[in-house]
């Protein structure tokens, strides 16, 4: 197993796949069970998969659709979206999820995570936590919900390991499908800030991106676009590293 996990990520709206740009213009990329699939071959170890719409929604997750993805999925896989009970949560691992992801239910009700901490264990829950930069006045806690931002980030972040998450997939807004290079300064932060593994999301382009996560302090990096584009023209073609090639970047540091 690699020292640091490398995640791909898959964003669901309405049953496809897509791709966000700094959290706006999704773009249909495909079907998600046969990015699934193709990730299979690649003996990915782990995925993300966040419904983007379901909070904003106000809609429980898509339990049938999710069952889908669980039977075809080989690798573990976090869920997002949707998630506001310990009954949510059930059912989703009775599904086959591993953990699951709460970002806008922790606005309002971290006991949440406590509680699933409680049942199933920390490593069950992660706490996605969304962080826009502000120019001028640094960086801002993000509800990709509701748009709203608030300066408290790193408030919040210690408040949702103090609840019991036991992860935190930190996504910066402002890299998101740019494949600009990542925020190692934010990573750098957040990384000092907390002691339970954080997964970088956000900006990856090239495997020095995701070198240079990993050197500011992440545990994990994920990405989206990186796996899902290729060329300047941004054709779709999921793709995976060969795990050769990542472990020599890992042994690089």
């Amino acid at each position: 197993m690699l020292r640091h996990r490398v995640i791909p990520t898959l964003l669901l709206r309405n049953g496809g796949l897509v791709k966000t740009t700094r959290f706006s213009s999704p773009r249909y990329v495909g079907d998600p069970l046969n990015a699934i699939r193709i990730f299979n071959e690649k003996e990915v170890d782990e995925l993300l998969v966040f419904d983007i719409t379901a909070s904003r929604e106000r809609r429980a997750p898509n339990f049938e659709a999710i069952q889908e993805l669980a039977a075809e999925c080989f690798m573990p896989f976090c869920y997002g979206g949707g998630i506001s009970t310990i009954e949510h949560a059930e059912r989703l691992f009775a599904l086959g999820v591993e953990k699951v992801s709460l970002q806008t239910a922790t606005a309002r009700n971290l006991e949440l995570i406590t509680r699933i901490a409680t049942k199933f264990g920390s490593q069950a829950v992660v706490a996605a936590v969304d962080v826009k930069k502000s120019w001028g006045s640094g960086y801002k806690l993000y509800w990709s919900a509701s748009g709203r931002t608030e300066r408290d980030w790193q408030g919040h972040l210690r408040r949702v390991v103090g609840a019991g998450a036991g992860e935190v997939v930190l996504n910066a807004v402002d890299r998101d499908g740019t494949m600009q290079g990542v925020d190692a300064d934010l990573i750098r932060i957040a990384s000092n800030d907390i002691e339970v593994p954080l997964v970088a999301l956000g900006g990856v382009g090239s495997l020095d991106d995701i070198r240079v996560a990993i050197e500011a302090g992440a545990s994990a990096v994920a990405a989206g676009a990186f796996f899902v584009y290729h060329g300047k023209h941004r054709a779709v073609l999921i793709t995976y590293p060969p795990y050769a090639t990542l472990e020599r970047l890992m042994q690089n540091r």
